[in-house]
């Protein structure tokens, strides 16, 4: 396998990765001879050297899985197409000034040693060895990260998930199986009929009862349920296995409620007699979600060509001694020399904020600054801020952290679809010329599998 084989950023079948990694030099050098365009795609061209390169890839990675190749006309027009689209895409990149990094990119090439398990020096002769120069690499790998910037840009403003797409999926079968967590159960039956007397019920009750005692003080599950069981599952300790709350009869899903991992239930009837549920583990579903918010007000100052970075910490250093001092009030200081427009009227009032919602800059003064008391002026991006704690809070945000995770779910559902939608669209909207040659044209040998695979 080569190195861009592995390097998989995109949900492709075909990655365009890849197509640096087959060919040899000597391959290389036999395209070159053969170069022309293959096809004008607005602006740009595509070479007949690409083709082959992504040709040569392709018919590898064929081969490399045991699958029957299509025919070489079909195959030559699928890997054209591709490359088509893809030269729209970075087209739309260059036109809306996506750029990437030097460090974006040595954090993507960094990840792709990491999963081959390679150091720097190993993954350099693994590039020297599948004939791929280190300025062509990066520069494949630059173009794919585009094309992915490009495509989640485009295709996430098509996408909308509205409170009631999640409260339907929420409601349905597959989200209460979704949302449903996942219980390793043990379970004790102490069988008793529906009809049986008032003294067999009585004693069957007692005896559940007995049971859970001993269960709660720390005896062994299973060995109760070996030794008192009428369940069918009884010789295996009990043991049920792993179910979602969903594939469950109601009356155990009910009584699983409160518990946690580790918990016994309290007897429970049903007309096959008294049940006892044990928790031994438990994966998947949501679990609690609780987070620290804090309620914060803020003052902020730009810089400007009239005013410094040394003249906007004096003023919010003047502001901080006249509210320490009880002259004037943080909202009113807020509301007369903030500069954020969404706050000021509201004397600075952010609200209560959840972790991580802030730049790192407010979000560290924010934390280390006491409940009651203000920062000292600090700097952000955004400007020079000065402000006052006014709360902390534990909040349980479970629902919400579950609706979010539906929203996620939902929206890469819709994803797969938009973007083939919506590359179909760029593709149709485009001049796109065509230059291969017909079946049987002698020239269509032009572009073929290299012999050098």
């Amino acid at each position: 396998m080569t190195i861009m084989q592995m390097f998989n950023f995109t949900r492709r079948g075909l990655l365009t990765l890849a197509a640096l990694c087959a060919f040899t030099l000597p391959a290389l050098a036999q395209v070159q001879k053969l170069d022309r365009v293959v096809a004008v795609v607005d602006d740009d061209v595509v070479m007949a050297s690409e083709l082959q390169q992504r040709l040569n890839t392709i018919t590898q990675q064929i081969a490399a899985q045991n699958v029957q190749a299509p025919p070489m006309d079909i195959l030559r027009r699928q890997v054209l197409e591709q490359l088509i689209v893809e030269r729209l895409q970075l087209q739309m990149g260059a036109r809306a000034g996506v750029t990437i990094s030097d460090s974006e990119l040595d954090q993507a090439i960094a990840r792709v040693q990491q999963n081959m398990g390679l150091s720097p020096e190993q993954f350099q002769r693994k590039l020297e060895a599948d004939g791929i120069s280190n300025n062509a690499f990066r520069q494949q790998i630059r173009h794919e990260l585009i094309i992915r910037r490009v495509e989640q840009g485009s295709v996430n403003r098509r996408i909308q998930i509205t409170d009631q797409d999640i409260n339907n999926f929420l409601r349905s079968k597959e989200g209460e199986f979704w949302k449903s967590p996942q219980y390793q159960l043990g379970h004790i039956l102490i069988a008793v009929g529906s009809s049986a007397p008032a003294e067999e019920v009585a004693a069957a009750r007692t005896k559940a009862e007995s049971i859970y005692e001993k269960a709660i003080g720390g005896e062994d599950f299973r060995a109760l349920a070996i030794r008192n069981s009428s369940g069918q599952n009884a010789l295996q300790g009990g043991d049920l296995g792993w179910r979602k709350t969903v594939e469950l009869p109601t009356l155990f899903a009910d009584a699983l409620v409160d518990l946690k991992v580790g918990d016994t239930s309290k007897p429970f009837r049903s007309d096959a007699g008294f049940h006892l549920l044990k928790i031994h583990d438990q994966r998947g579903g949501a679990s609690e979600q609780v987070v620290e918010q804090t309620k914060v007000r803020h003052i902020l100052v730009k810089t400007s060509a009239i005013r410094s970075d040394d003249d906007a910490y004096k003023l919010l250093m003047d502001l901080r001694g006249k509210i320490e001092s009880g002259d004037l009030k943080f909202e009113d200081a807020a509301k007369e020399n903030s500069e954020d427009i969404g706050t000021m009227l509201q004397g600075g009032d952010l609200g209560w904020s959840n972790p991580g919602q802030f730049v790192p800059e407010f979000t560290q003064a924010m934390d280390s600054t006491p409940v009651g008391e203000m920062s000292m002026p600090f700097r952000s991006q955004f400007g020079w801020h000065l402000l006052r704690v006014e709360g902390r809070r534990q909040q349980d945000m479970t629902d919400q952290y579950i609706r979010n995770q539906a929203a996620n779910l939902l929206r890469n559902r819709r994803y797969e679809e938009e973007l083939q939608n919506w590359r179909q669209e760029i593709r149709d909207q485009a001049f796109v010329e065509i230059k291969l040659p017909e079946a049987g044209d002698a020239s269509a040998a032009d572009v073929k599998p290299s012999e050098e695979q």
